[in-house]
């Protein structure tokens, strides 16, 4: 469809998208700030009609709790009333329950009864790292305390220097466990994200330079050896290993997954911002990551982005999950922000918004579904319900603020201004 010639180009900068994004935040905030928190400490994942999925002794995730406490930070931060409690509900479960009192590090999942898996999970360290950054911005007391201490444990057990990326997982007392052989991409995507997060609250360039190490080997030497497919799954010398399949499809799906690709898109751009603009590389992989994922991942019969592929390039679990697209428009106003070409960046953010509008926001029962069908109908292979705030809420906000470091930073230096 046309514009007017006087209009801005982008909707990012048109203020209605950006009073109809923010309503968005603002109704996922509300979803999940009222109906979310467990008296018995942590949070619910809820179901799709907003309720608490497992009301009498519900196993809380390590990775929902921090991203409860890294979103409600960004909300406290913008001057949300009630943020602030959430922010210490959550990290004081995380403090006094997920953190191992005697062995050290964080139990990926408990219940009222204690640990349900003792496991000590990359995936779930990135994210504590991520909470207390976030926390620290927002001035939460215990920040500081668990930043040094998930930073050491990261440092002393998970990081190999010799890879320069983080190992996967452990035993509750850092024993080696079955298919402890395995190195996995996800974990250390997210860990970057959650190095940059560090490195902006604290200045301290280690962080910097450890998520320069992880890109590096993920994106530009592992997804630049296969066209700029992002590899999921590798072997303890991080090379590509094609045949992986594990029976947790949410977080080890098998083949490829173009959300990854998008996501990895964003936090490229991001990086290469806080990085001086130093490493060429990543520019140019972060377009061909976004590309690549447009033209191999999109379904162009019904829309949406197909859950993951082969190594063929075909759809192999075909549902639509709501985050691949979260991360698209993310991606999509990174690029029209810092690299600006022809109309691709904006007709694809302008694509996949308007299929977020009619497809995934639940306007009937608040928040969003999290999976569809290949027809587009909501599902419950995957995800039962609504346990998610991240992916969505940082969809919505990031394309209000400017498109170079962080959400937490970018409100600090603006000043939370729209």
């Amino acid at each position: 469809m046309s514009d007017q010639a006087a209009m801005p180009k982008t909707w990012a900068k048109r203020d209605y998208h950006r009073q109809w994004l923010l309503r968005q935040a603002d109704a996922l905030m509300d979803f999940f700030q009222y109906r979310a928190i467990n008296p018995k400490g942590g949070f619910h994942d809820l179901t799709a009609d907003g309720l608490p999925l497992d009301p009498q002794n519900a196993t809380r995730g390590i990775h929902t709790s921090a991203r409860m406490v890294h979103c409600y930070s960004i909300a406290y931060l913008l001057g949300r009333p009630g943020a602030g409690d959430i922010i210490d509900h959550g990290i004081r479960y995380l403090w006094q329950q997920h953190r191992d009192q005697r062995h050290g590090g964080y139990f990926w999942s408990l219940n009222d009864d204690g640990p349900v898996d003792e496991t000590k999970q990359g995936y779930g360290h990135a994210f504590v790292l991520l909470a207390a950054s976030s926390a620290k911005a927002a001035g939460h007391p215990l920040a500081d305390q668990m930043l040094a201490d998930v930073t050491e444990i990261l440092d002393a057990r998970f990081w190999e220097s010799r890879h320069g990326a983080i190992a996967e997982e452990f035993g509750i007392d850092w024993s080696l466990i079955d298919g402890g052989d395995y190195r996995g991409q996800n974990s250390n995507m997210h860990l970057t994200e959650a190095l940059m997060a560090a490195f902006e609250v604290t200045d301290e360039r280690h962080y910097l330079e450890k998520a320069e190490s992880i890109a590096d080997l993920v994106i530009r030497r592992a997804a630049g050896s296969v066209g700029f497919r992002v590899a999921e799954h590798f072997d303890a010398e991080w090379q590509i290993d094609r045949n992986y399949y594990h029976r947790n499809e949410m977080f080890r799906p098998a083949g490829t997954t173009p959300g990854h690709w998008m996501e990895w898109s964003r936090l490229l751009l991001q990086l290469w911002s806080l990085g001086g603009k130093q490493h060429g590389w990543m520019p140019e992989a972060a377009k061909s990551l976004f590309v690549q994922a447009m033209s191999l991942g999109w379904d162009k019969e019904r829309g949406g982005l197909f859950y993951t592929l082969d190594w063929d390039d075909r759809p192999a679990k075909t549902s639509k999950l709501w985050w691949p697209m979260c991360e698209a428009a993310g991606a999509a106003h990174f690029l029209n922000e810092q690299l600006p070409a022809d109309d691709f960046y904006e007709d694809t953010y302008r694509l996949v918004w308007s299929m977020i509008a009619n497809r995934f926001i639940d306007h009937a029962n608040g928040g969003w579904h999290e999976e569809l069908s290949e027809d587009l109908e909501p599902s419950y292979t995957l995800f039962p319900g609504k346990g998610d705030i991240y992916h969505a809420l940082q969809a919505c906000l990031i394309p209000l603020f400017p498109a170079t470091g962080s959400l937490v930073r970018a409100i600090q230096e603006t000043g939370g201004s729209l």
